[in-house]
């Protein structure tokens, strides 16, 4: 759960009006004219990107690649094709994620169902998937063992595993069955549904035998900092996947409290955290582990990013 920040001005309506303009003119308009009155109307609603942002837009409406749409810059669009794209357009202007409007997100190249359901999958969360991959294959390649993700949400972490250790098996739970909907959704356009566990249930309280890793990306934002976030998350991103409690750790504290007793001798835990929560986080897994080796994994941009507590072996505790 990645926590962007920053309160951004809505635009004002008088600027979005040149792509209604143009679909209500009687006259041709080509693609590269509502492209570029799309990119007006997003640019000043300080959408991200806006450029890019309306290219993948006019894509989705039209149901071509973004490279087909650049290839066809002269050619007429028809009237419904327009409104459309218009609809598409204001949604994303309104403030409706990107990744909703267009009904999927991209995750360590693969692609996921999305929707206000779910947490949308951020790019620093694939340095879970990184480490994952890397700590069960230097296990003298036994690809074979049982992974439990802890608030799968859209299922992007335990599906991502599932494909890259075709070995393993899958236990993934969530506290809310309409995100756990969307994730086995996911596992079944992936093909790895048959290897997937789906449970409801709070944190590990669905695990009924000990695994050799967990994996979580649970809520990290402190209470306080909730009405700071962006409106774009506040008000279309399930809140319950970023709430983390006043200090942000509520619930990896919760999760650390439970894990003794669902982690296996030699086994791991991979925890997400915010930028500014390293010191505390390896605290907290000092006090659950103090036998383990921990260690706190920035990002590429240089942040704290991840907690790894790598337990001892029953022969070495």
């Amino acid at each position: 759960m990645n926590s962007p920040r920053g309160n951004r001005p809505r635009s004002c309506r008088r600027c979005r009006c040149e792509l209604t303009a143009l679909n209500a003119a009687d006259r041709t308009v080509t693609v590269r004219q509502a492209l570029s009155a799309a990119a007006q109307q997003l640019e000043a609603a300080h959408v991200d990107a806006p450029h890019l942002a309306a290219e993948t837009l006019l894509a989705h409406a039209l149901d071509f690649s973004r490279t087909q749409v650049l290839a066809r810059l002269e050619q007429p669009m028809a009237a419904n094709q327009l409104t459309h794209y218009q609809t598409l357009v204001d949604r994303c202007e309104s403030g409706e994620p990107l990744a909703y409007v267009l009904g999927h997100r991209e995750f360590y190249g693969l692609d996921f169902q999305v929707d206000p359901r779910v947490l949308i999958p951020r790019p620093e969360t694939e340095l879970l998937i990184e480490t994952a991959l890397a700590i069960v294959k230097a296990q003298a390649g036994q690809t074979a063992c049982t992974i439990a993700d802890i608030g799968t949400g859209s299922g992007a972490i335990a599906i991502t595993l599932a494909l890259h250790l075709p070995q393993a098996r899958l236990i993934a739970t969530d506290i809310s069955p309409e995100a756990l909907d969307v994730a086995a959704e996911n596992a079944r356009r992936h093909g790895v549904a048959q290897r997937i566990e789906f449970k409801v249930g709070d944190l590990l309280t669905p695990l009924q035998a000990p695994v050799q890793l967990i994996t979580a990306n649970l809520p990290y934002v402190r209470s306080k900092e909730w009405a700071h976030l962006a409106h774009t998350i506040r008000e279309h991103e399930p809140a319950l996947a970023f709430n983390g409690g006043a200090d942000g750790l509520q619930l990896v504290s919760q999760l650390l409290g439970e894990a003794p007793r669902c982690i296996q001798p030699g086994g791991s835990i991979l925890l997400e955290i915010g930028a500014a929560q390293g010191d505390a986080a390896h605290e907290l897994a000092r006090d659950f582990f103090p036998t383990a080796a921990i260690e706190v994994k920035a990002d590429y941009a240089g942040l704290d990013r991840l907690l790894i507590i790598s337990t001892q072996t029953s022969a070495a505790a």
